[in-house]
């Protein structure tokens, strides 16, 4: 009996190293897959005009990355957790590793007890960095794209498109240095009436360096305004400097915003807001956020296992496939909270928590029946 005790000790120990061997190292690859697709969709969603027009230079991108990979490893750590839960459990489901075991005596809970107490440990991993690093370095990134919007003015314009300043809405055709071409500019009153339009085949870029205003110097200008009801064209063959709203020394620090805010600043801004009677409710969602979607892995974690078992597959195709399905009914829920955040009577805040709710709940379900060989 005792021989046959420290077999079963043995065969156990050893399957406890290779799940939590093949866990870890799937669980890497995957956490540096989503990274990398999460960093370039907000480098290309954020600088991406920037590095085309070749005016970032190498350190300035560098450092934006830097500061990005603590913002992104919040979503991509849960998503990493359960990929990898994922393609284990269901590679050694298919591989009929888990019927030997299970005829060895040794039960799915105690099998899948060092995974999930890696989920665990990665959940703790994510509520640091979501609490405290991943707002630290989000804000870091917003303020110096901020300032480096502030000292290099043509950044602050977007090639072929809209640049929207707090007098004026802009339109470039095409940006060469400080010399744009196809220049639009529209001006509205305070009820949203068009109030100028102007047109210029060639401007001129500049800051005033005492007032920080971004001023245009206009080439060739055609347009109307309107005044006391009636409309008034216009032809100039220069015209400016044109002021494009004044950058006032309050302008030049950015605010940071509630999801740049850490756990002890959004608990701060809520008594504040509560003191001077104003509605909380949006510093309160994002705070219930932040914690909730540190327990993200966890749940994962409980309905990785069981669902890879019952699918009985290994393909990588196919838990990836699973993976992003069941991320995107999680965050899915997440946003439906976010939505809800001009109705305080329902209490929105509060279903940030949902999604942890029903995956933790229906994985500890299945992970019972699928014990049970239900």
């Amino acid at each position: 009996m005792a021989r046959l005790a420290t077999e079963g000790a043995r065969r156990m120990r050893t399957l406890h190293l290779y799940l939590t061997r093949e866990t870890l190292a799937t669980l890497l690859m995957t956490v540096l897959v989503f990274t990398f697709v999460l960093l370039l969709g907000n480098l290309f969603k954020e600088i991406a005009t920037l590095m085309a027009s070749g005016q970032i230079a190498p350190g300035f991108l560098l450092k934006a990355i830097g500061l990005l990979i603590p913002y992104v490893l919040v979503y991509s750590m849960p998503m990493g957790m359960l990929t990898a839960t994922l393609l284990v459990f269901g590679r050694f489901s298919a591989e009929h590793e888990l019927t030997a075991a299970r005829a060895g005596g040794i039960s799915l809970l105690s099998l899948s007890a060092p995974v999930l107490a890696i989920g665990v440990l990665m959940s703790g991993l994510s509520g640091w960095m979501n609490l405290h690093v991943a707002p630290q370095c989000r804000l870091a990134y917003k303020v110096m794209l901020f300032e480096y919007g502030l000292e290099n003015t043509t950044a602050m314009l977007t090639e072929n498109g809209f640049t929207d300043f707090p007098d004026h809405r802009v339109y470039v055709g095409s940006i060469n240095s400080d010399t744009l071409r196809d220049v639009v500019i529209y001006q509205h009153d305070k009820d949203g009436n068009l109030k100028l339009r102007m047109h210029a085949e060639e401007a001129s870029l500049g800051v005033d360096a005492e007032t920080e205003q971004v001023t245009l110097t206009l080439q060739t200008v055609d347009g109307f305004e309107f005044s006391d009801g009636k409309e008034r064209t216009f032809i100039y063959s220069k015209y400016g400097p044109m002021a494009l709203g004044k950058k006032t020394a309050a302008d030049k620090q950015r605010p940071p915003k509630l999801k740049e805010l850490g756990f002890g600043q959004l608990r701060v801004r809520i008594a504040e807001l509560k003191q001077q009677g104003e509605d909380p409710t949006p510093a309160q969602i994002q705070l219930h956020q932040k914690v909730a979607l540190s327990f993200a892995c966890i749940g994962f974690t409980l309905i990785g296992i069981p669902l890879a078992i019952r699918t009985h597959r290994r393909e990588t195709n196919i838990g990836i496939a699973m993976a992003l399905v069941l991320v995107t009914a999680y965050y899915g829920l997440i946003v439906l909270g976010q939505a809800l955040e001009g109705h305080p009577s329902l209490l929105p805040h509060l279903w940030m928590w949902m999604p942890n709710f029903l995956f933790q709940g229906i994985g500890c379900l299945l992970l019972w029946k699928t014990n049970r060989g239900i």
